[in-house]
């Protein structure tokens, strides 16, 4: 299999689906197509994606585009216990989150495009971004409460799963843009950033050089030149 991506600092949707490869454990190539180049731009970059947007995961001819999608795919693919909880409740939960998170949540991500070299701390939420803060850290604490903590690990249903990975990029948000949220929310997201896959996604990020103003936020201070609170 191989897995087309866009620049690892700012595409969140590439970030869900190669965390999506990786959590199946099974053997694929990252192939990174860089947004806003030439070559993007005049469409030459995108020859291979059905939908002209990263990322696209290929396996055997078959193109497959859409995070949503390639997780999917990728739970047939590898096991749904990979992915998905058991329990039909808990699976219920996940599915609906997964949903929300991939159709929803416009105000955060508009305001707050991940950017994963930079941090934001003058940056002053909307009400409607904290909205969207308040309706995620709600469907966390359900998704811990209810399901998390009966099976003793630190995910939102358990075992590291899809509704984590679908929720990674909001992780990074709140951690760049200093988003605040309460204890139980802080936690998860340090777990999340923590977590081995984010983590080796994260130092990647930091070794790219590709400008991408569309972007560009007022505050911004690059985390290279400035130690984080």
């Amino acid at each position: 299999m191989k897995i087309i991506i866009g620049n690892r600092n700012y595409s969140s949707w590439s970030l869900r689906g190669w965390l999506a490869a990786k959590q199946s454990l099974l053997p694929f190539e990252t192939e990174l197509r860089v947004m806003d180049s030439p070559d993007w731009i005049s469409g030459e970059a995108k020859a291979d994606m059905p939908s002209g947007k990263v990322p696209v995961l290929w396996d055997h001819g078959e193109a497959i585009w859409d995070s949503m999608a390639i997780l999917m795919y990728l739970a047939d693919k590898a096991g749904h216990d990979r992915f998905w909880p058991r329990d039909m409740h808990a699976r219920g939960l996940a599915y609906a989150m997964c949903a929300e998170m991939h159709s929803g949540f416009a105000p955060l991500r508009s305001a707050c495009p991940m950017d994963l070299q930079h941090h934001f701390p003058r940056f002053a939420p909307s009400d409607a971004v904290m909205a969207d803060v308040r309706r995620i850290e709600a469907l966390w604490e359900e998704a811990l409460t209810r399901f998390g903590a009966e099976t003793g690990e630190p995910w939102l249903f358990g075992r590291f799963g899809a509704a984590d990975i679908m929720f990674a990029p909001v992780c990074t948000r709140i951690d760049s843009y200093h988003l605040p949220v309460g204890p139980t929310a802080s936690a998860y997201v340090t777990r999340v950033l923590d977590h081995p896959f984010v983590a080796e996604w994260r130092a990647e990020a930091l070794q790219e050089d590709y400008p991408f103003t569309r972007y560009d936020v007022p505050g911004a201070v690059n985390i290279s030149q400035e130690k984080r609170p």
